[in-house]
């Protein structure tokens, strides 16, 4: 029985998959669109990077990584570009018929760029690498359900969880998530030597990196062009002129206020998707004032997501409700009210409170998301007449990761979403993991989200994941005013197949689903 159906997981009895159920939706093409070709150098930037970046997987947090990783590494599954999920590394996989137990049968004949087989013990340490007490790293709250890890002969890991979870395939697909060689009881990530389609030629954090096609990959259905140089330009600006002059084939993050001129420039193209992602300001739940949660709901009420939508993404996207569960994903709860800008309910909040105004500082840059100063200005502009005092304080683009988000109390970010809702709020919310950005703690939440996680009723899960997604909603410490399309603009000289929506720019895997023309 297959477990793609849909794009989600099909529960019924023993799941599993194969690599015949995937292989027709690894590279979607229309009719009318040349077939694919070899050859020639690719140039990309994007509007992400910062001089603290690191090879260690655990550590990455925005796309500049996100890409490198997808390139030169490996996982055990991929979302491909039509949602589904399908095998990569792992050649198939199956569970128990309560999903407390699942068996993936690893791909023989991949090696490492350095020439080694991969081989289970290296699959075991690379999952492990994110796991314990002691680690740092961001997949730690996804994996954290991972009872143990072991192997049955040469080809097959076990993973025994605590308990049924269904979506436990999608979770390995994590960009996190990535398979290296091992290195005693570790996995060595420091030397950059993967298993993907791309070597890593050289890294300079912030700056750039480059690559050479893997020649000694598995697959021959996927890195086209022969090199390519990743580009971080933070400043929108430049990513537009490097483009426009031809020194770049692609740019993320356009400036949405100039997308449609940009698409006129002849051999440009304005690419649009609609997808998880959303912004977010978040509070620190931890401190004062944000300890309230009628503070947190007045600070809700006092944004004007409609004005948002216009004049920030100005139309690619749609407005968001305080929670991270896009419209198109399973259990997104439609019956929800929507949260409105109304400066009366507003003052209420703030009353109940024991306040009349509120005075707060709200951190943003442009390192945010595109335009994020502009939408802290305007939520400043929209919050006077709540009697709420918000104090924009422009952040510097470089280190704003590792030196505003979470240190500093109110502050603007991104987040690509994730495929899954479990892997979402698992990720992000759950008290205690470590990029909660809220500090947030909710008991009847947590408590949900490790009984939606082993449910497999369809009609009991949804049920749960609509009373977590109200639950965010109006006592969380984030507001999400917008979810944002990912808008991209490309060279004519570029081609593809369908876009990707589950992250920005082909789901990052631009470099090996991408050809050149000429």
């Amino acid at each position: 029985m297959s477990l793609i159906k849909g794009g989600f997981l099909d529960r019924r009895g023993f799941l599993k998959t194969s690599v015949a159920a995937a292989a027709a939706a690894t590279l979607p093409m229309s009719g009318a669109m040349a077939a694919p070709k070899r050859g020639g150098h690719l140039r990309v930037a994007k509007g992400h990077g910062q001089t603290t970046d690191t090879l260690d997987p655990g550590q990455w947090e925005n796309g500049y990584m996100l890409a490198l990783g997808f390139a030169i590494h490996g996982r055990l599954t991929e979302v491909a570009q039509d949602g589904s999920l399908i095998p990569e590394l792992a050649e198939s996989w199956e569970a128990s018929a309560d999903a407390s137990e699942w068996r993936f049968k690893i791909r023989k004949g991949v090696t490492f760029h350095d020439g080694k087989s991969l081989t289970l013990e290296d699959v075991v340490n690379s999952i492990n690498h994110h796991r314990g007490e002691d680690s740092t790293s961001a997949a730690g709250p996804i994996v954290e359900p991972i009872k143990d890890i072991s192997t049955e002969g040469d080809d097959t890991v076990v993973f025994t969880l605590t308990g049924g979870n269904a979506d436990f395939p999608f979770i390995l697909s994590d960009y996190h998530l990535t398979i290296h060689p091992a290195d005693g009881d570790s996995i060595d990530w420091k030397s950059g030597n993967g298993c993907g389609s791309y070597i890593l030629k050289s890294f300079n954090p912030g700056v750039s990196s480059t690559f050479e096609r893997n020649p000694n990959h598995w697959r021959d259905d996927v890195a086209w062009v022969d090199t390519c140089e990743l580009l971080a330009v933070v400043d929108q600006n430049a990513r537009t002129t490097a483009l426009v002059s031809g020194d770049v084939h692609a740019i993320d993050r356009v400036d949405l206020k100039a997308a449609s001129l940009l698409g006129r420039k002849p051999g440009v193209t304005i690419e649009s998707v609609a997808g998880t992602q959303h912004y977010t300001f978040a509070m620190s739940t931890n401190q004062d004032p944000f300890t309230d949660n009628n503070i947190r709901q007045a600070l809700k009420y006092a944004i004007n997501r409609e004005e948002l939508v216009e004049k920030i993404l100005f139309g690619y996207g749609s407005v968001g409700n305080d929670h991270p569960i896009g419209e198109g994903q399973r259990f997104y709860n439609k019956e929800l009210e929507q949260k409105t800008y109304d400066p009366d309910k507003a003052k209420w909040y703030l009353q109940q409170s024991g306040m009349d105004s509120l005075s707060v500082s709200l951190s943003a840059s442009d390192a945010a998301f595109g335009g994020a100063v502009d939408a802290a200005t305007l939520f400043q502009n929209s919050a006077k007449a709540a009697g709420i005092d918000i104090k924009v304080v422009r952040e510097p683009k470089d280190g704003y990761w590792s030196d505003v988000w979470m240190k500093k109390s109110f502050t603007a970010v991104y987040w690509g979403g994730r495929p899954v809702e479990d892997q979402m709020f698992a990720t992000a919310y759950q008290c205690g993991v470590a990029w909660n950005d809220s500090f947030w703690c909710n008991d009847r939440f947590d408590e949900l989200l490790v009984a939606a996680r082993a449910e497999l009723d369809e009609d009991k899960r949804r049920d749960m994941y609509y009373e977590m997604q109200d639950i965010v909603a109006n006592q969380g410490g984030v507001i999400i005013p917008m979810f944002a399309n990912y808008v991209s603009a490309i060279s004519d000289k570029v081609s593809h197949g369908e876009l990707a929506s589950n992250w920005e720019m082909d789901g990052e895997r631009w470099m090996e689903r991408w050809w050149l023309n000429s």
